[in-house]
C-alpha cells in the first residue's frame, strides 16, 4: 500500500529556518536536514541560506553527487503543497506595475517635448508680434 505524502506550504516549510530547525525545499519535496548540518560537506550556511524559498536551482548548480541525492531522499518529510503560490501573483503584479510604469514613462517624455515646441511657438509669436 503506497504511503500518502504530507503537503506543506512554502510557508510552513519556510518557518523551519533555524540551526536546530532546518527544512529546505528541493524539487517540489520537502526534507528536514535539521540532523544533517553539521555533515553537510559545504557547512551548514549553505543549507541555512536555501531555506524559505525553492532551493532547487542551488542544488542542482552545487553539482550533488548521485550518493549525495539518494541520501537526502532519507531526510524526505513531504511535498510541497503547489494548489496556492503565492509569488505567482506577486510577479504578475509586478509586470503590470513595470508596465504601467513604462506607460507613464512614455506619456510623460512625449508631452515634454511639445510643450517645449509650443512654448517655443508662443514665444516666438509674441517677439514677433512687438517688432
Amino acid at each position: 500500500m503506497p504511503t500518502l505524502s504530507k503537503l506543506y506550504s512554502m510557508q510552513e516549510a519556510s518557518e523551519h529556518n533555524t540551526k536546530d530547525d532546518c527544512w529546505v525545499v528541493i524539487d517540489g519535496k520537502v526534507y528536514d536536514v535539521t540532523t544533517y548540518l553539521d555533515e553537510h560537506p559545504g557547512g551548514d550556511d549553505v543549507v541555512l541560506a536555501a531555506t524559505g524559498k525553492d532551493a532547487t536551482e542551488e542544488f542542482e548548480d552545487a553539482g550533488h553527487s548521485k550518493s549525495a541525492k539518494e541520501l537526502m531522499e532519507t531526510f524526505c518529510i513531504g511535498e510541497l503543497d503547489t494548489t496556492f503560490i503565492p509569488q505567482l501573483e506577486i510577479s504578475s503584479k509586478k509586470q503590470t506595475d513595470y508596465a504601467q510604469k513604462l506607460m507613464d514613462l512614455t506619456k510623460q517624455y512625449w508631452v515634454v517635448p511639445v510643450a517645449a515646441v509650443s512654448v517655443s511657438v508662443v514665444l516666438g509669436f509674441l517677439y514677433l508680434r512687438k517688432k
